[in-house]
């Protein structure tokens, strides 16, 4: 392993005293920076008024531009959908904009500064072992100032309440009661809408909403958890207000309480050997190193999806994507038993085409991190569990590329701390041919693997007879069954037309509708007038925007066709050498990993010797694994940064999960 120390100066590729890590035109940065400063101001401007709302000066002021504005054919729907809707709709046309500008450049890796590391809101973490998981220094804020809200709304609705219920005159203390109850459950119902109104931004998967501000989908969807747990507290405390009141409050305001209680409430989500693919995909599906895909294979089933992280880099092959499997259910037991049935059915035929002709694989995806966050680190420390490890592999292999092809790259120092149960998990590390991506990498990576087998006492086989990992290739055809981008996101122009024009769509439905249907038979009843709303969403969504879907698909076969699909026999031969190179790589792996049976990492020791020997330096911390592992990883992390000393680093937290 080649001597190499974090503090050393990093060599850059400069093409005529241009810094080839910053080579962005300035246009185009100037113009990302000024459409970030009109998102921040739509998005504070919103929410200010979201916030203000429970006041009475701006109920009033939202009263009177209601009156100003329903004067369109769109009456007081179009004005509610222009306070409460457009400002999002702006800010994600914005966002469109700036990921088709993000899509023309390299990805940003930006030279660590030479101050000294700092601590970061989003890398901090502040709670570890609480009902919410690791909550991160960014996200309690956001929690903390979510819970003022709900209490400031809360307050000025209790006082807004009693105000009016003081303008009647009511003797009556039963009847008085009764109103205030009502009127106590109305403001929760409110409440409760507001967060509605923000529960499913973060499951949109692709939305470009979260790819703008980089929140992954598989992150969102835990703000999606807390918003709903809140969500269906307001409902039930406005449902249960109504009923407390039953004997004094209308009838017809009951049902509807009680009704949207249920509905919320049985709306509930519940939480629902080896083998390596390889699958060809299309040139125009993007992915990096933090991605994961949707994965179904028809001669298994045609209903079940499963998530598995990409374990290549994208700079493998322009037609190259793998993942690995670990054999743990019914599902992957029959893929296993799926592909040996076929090889000795055919013994004749060589496995790898036989494969290549019966298994069809259908990809949604990929998903994940937009940005290569981990590129921005040079010191980096992966903890992983399991078949955690895919992941890392491929920033690994990402990584290695990129040495190797002096691409923007500030990796120097990485430490895998791998946890397993048994060893016949060991050969994955064989599934990267580190010496064939970049010759004499250890010249210029410091890479060191710890792996602890934690229930063996000692190698269970003879040296050199472990059990390898099954390699299996899915590549179809691009002129027959080939993967597609069209769920995934791959492609930002063809998404943002596509929500483009679904929300014009959407206006032209409702004026048409209030112009020959509404306005001229006078229909009021707002029940009647909401279902006519849900319809003309369905077909915006429908009409609109599956003929944008329509003309993706004509697009994308066009183009596809364009594309010179590779020769079967090339490709087999391309995977044979790959299968020959896993010999090699067991000894390349080995002499760069350290094994220890009976032992589970010690995650203060490995942290506290890398702090002390890095120095004074930033440290991007990667885990993937189960919760048990995330919040160890955490908490240690946590406390190495608040017992710090000055010459000490500082750890800076990330997790990676692909479990929904």
């Amino acid at each position: 392993m080649g001597e190499f120390s974090g503090q050393e100066p990093l060599l850059l590729k400069k093409e005529n005293d241009f810094d080839y890590l910053n080579k962005t035109p300035l246009w185009i940065s100037s113009t990302k920076f000024i459409l970030n400063v009109l998102m921040w101001v739509i998005f504070i401007a919103w929410a200010t008024f979201l916030f203000l709302l429970p006041s009475a000066y701006m109920n009033e002021l939202q009263k009177k531009l209601i009156r100003d504005t329903q004067g369109t054919i769109f009456g007081k729907t179009g004005s509610k959908f222009l306070m409460f809707s457009f400002p999002i709709f702006m800010i994600a046309f914005l966002a469109i904009i700036r990921l088709v500008l993000s899509g023309k450049d390299e990805p940003q890796v930006k030279k660590t500064s030479n101050k000294g590391p700092s601590f970061r809101l989003w890398t901090f973490p502040v709670l570890v072992d609480g009902p919410f998981g690791v909550v991160t220094a960014a996200e309690m804020i956001g929690v903390v100032l979510f819970s003022v809200y709900i209490i400031w709304a809360v307050i000025m609705y209790s006082i807004r309440s009693v105000d009016r219920l003081s303008s009647f005159h009511v003797q009556d203390m039963k009847e008085k009661s009764g109103m205030l109850l009502e009127l106590t459950g109305r403001r929760f119902g409110f409440i409760g809408l507001t967060c509605l109104a923000f529960l499913f931004i973060p499951v949109a998967r692709g939305s470009v909403l979260l790819r703008a501000i980089d929140i992954p989908f598989e992150h969102a969807t835990r703000y999606h958890v807390w918003l709903g747990h809140t969500t269906m507290a307001l409902f039930s405390l406005h449902g249960l207000f109504y009923v407390i009141g039953w004997g004094n409050a209308r009838v017809p305001c009951i049902l509807p309480a009680v009704t949207k209680t249920v509905a919320i409430l049985s709306a509930t989500c519940f939480p629902c050997g080896t083998i390596e693919l390889v699958l060809s995909k299309p040139a125009n599906l993007h992915y990096n190193a933090l991605g994961w895909i949707f994965l179904q294979i028809g001669e298994l089933s045609w209903l079940q999806w499963h998530p598995f992280s990409v374990s290549s880099s994208p700079l493998d092959g322009k037609h190259h994507l793998a993942i690995l499997i670990k054999v743990l259910g019914d599902w992957t037991e029959k893929l296993k038993g799926h592909i040996l049935n076929l090889s000795v059915e055919q013994p004749e035929m060589e496995p790898l085409l036989q494969h290549n002709r019966i298994l069809t694989a259908s990809v949604e995806g990929p998903y994940g991190h937009e940005s290569p966050y981990y590129l921005t680190y040079e010191n980096l420390i992966l903890v992983a569990g399991g078949i955690g490890i895919s992941p890392f592999l491929a920033i690994l292999s990402d990584i290695l590329h990129r040495l190797n092809d002096s691409r923007p790259c500030l990796p120097r120092n990485i430490l895998i701390v791998w946890a397993i149960k048994h060893s016949d998990e060991l050969p994955l590390l064989e599934t990267i041919d580190m010496e064939a991506i970049c010759p004499l990498y250890s010249d210029k990576l410091n890479l060191e693997i710890q792996t602890f087998v934690t229930r063996e006492s000692q190698p269970s086989l003879e040296e050199g007879k472990r059990p390898r990992a099954m390699h299996t290739s899915i590549s179809p055809g691009f002129t027959e069954c080939r993967m597609s981008s069209l769920v995934g996101t791959g492609n930002v122009v063809w998404s943002g037309l596509y929500v483009i024009v679904s929300t014009i769509g959407l206006v032209i439905t409702v004026a048409l509708l209030d112009i020959f249907y509404i306005n001229p038979f006078n229909v009021t009843y707002w029940w009647y007038k909401g279902l006519l709303l849900i319809g003309c969403m369905a077909a915006s969504v429908v009409v609109f925007g599956g003929l944008m879907i329509a003309l993706w698909h004509l697009w994308e076969r066009k183009t596809s066709l364009k594309e010179e699909p590779e020769d079967n026999t090339k490709k087999a031969d391309i995977l044979q050498q790959n299968e020959a190179s896993l010999h090699k790589n067991v000894e390349e792996a080995r002499s760069v990993n350290t094994i220890r049976y009976g032992e589970r990492p010690d995650f203060q020791e490995i942290f506290g010797s890398h702090a002390e020997s890095w120095g004074s330096v930033d440290i991007g911390l990667i885990v993937c694994g189960p919760p048990t592992l995330q919040s160890s990883v955490a908490n240690e992390c946590r406390r190495q940064n608040l017992q710090r000393r000055g010459h000490q680093a500082i750890f800076h937290f990330n997790s990676h999960s692909f479990d929904l």
